[in-house]
């Protein structure tokens, strides 16, 4: 990585490069990447699975109701969206909302390894189990996968080159869309994050 670049004109020149990306089918039915949005200067990066239709349309990822309730929990963590870096693994949506392809995982997951690489987070929020099970090989906890319902809320703790990282897997927002109840495992996992 260029030193002599501020991480600001670093994430500048990786967003250009997302915008062109053709590395799988996806760029021919999305209206906009979503590249992320935040601090590059994050403390907390939190990382979803893809873009859906409301991010699609804006290019701004947690925008519609899951965007809604990750708000609700950042209050009640005493976060600020602008604080944090928020982003996926994919960049542009899978059609229907469908889940990523492994291949579409393998095309995308470079431009997230670069902007983990560039924000050098203290805490990585994986939101649900797309992005819980690509952190974990990324940072080789691939023993410790199973699914979100049984490790949410815990914490792992590795080293990285940029220093130590706690990483948090979470129940994705979407689930209390779906089930109000979850609500409160949701913040319950979020005050950790204080």
């Amino acid at each position: 990585m260029n030193m002599d670049k501020s991480k600001k004109e670093l994430m500048e020149e990786l967003s250009a490069e997302i915008n062109s990306c053709k590395k799988c089918g996806l760029w021919q039915t999305r209206t906009n990447p979503v590249i992320g949005e935040g601090s590059v200067d994050a403390k907390v990066m939190f990382v979803g699975e893809a873009p859906g239709y409301n991010e699609d349309m804006t290019g701004k990822p947690f925008c519609g109701a899951s965007g809604k309730i990750l708000d609700q929990l950042l209050d009640s963590a005493e976060l600020k969206r602008e604080d944090v870096f928020i982003t996926s693994i994919l960049k542009c949506r899978p059609p229907e909302n469908r889940n990523p392809k492994a291949e579409e995982i393998a095309s995308c997951s470079e431009y997230l390894d670069r902007q983990i690489d560039m924000i050098k987070p203290k805490i990585i929020c994986c939101l649900g189990n797309f992005a819980t099970a690509h952190i974990f090989k990324k940072f080789n906890l691939s023993d410790k996968i199973q699914g979100i319902s049984k490790i949410h809320g815990q914490v792992f703790s590795i080293n990285t080159l940029f220093g130590p990282v706690k990483i948090i897997p979470l129940y994705h927002p979407a689930v209390a869309t779906y089930n109000i109840n979850m609500l409160d495992a949701l913040k319950k996992d979020f005050a950790a994050l204080r």
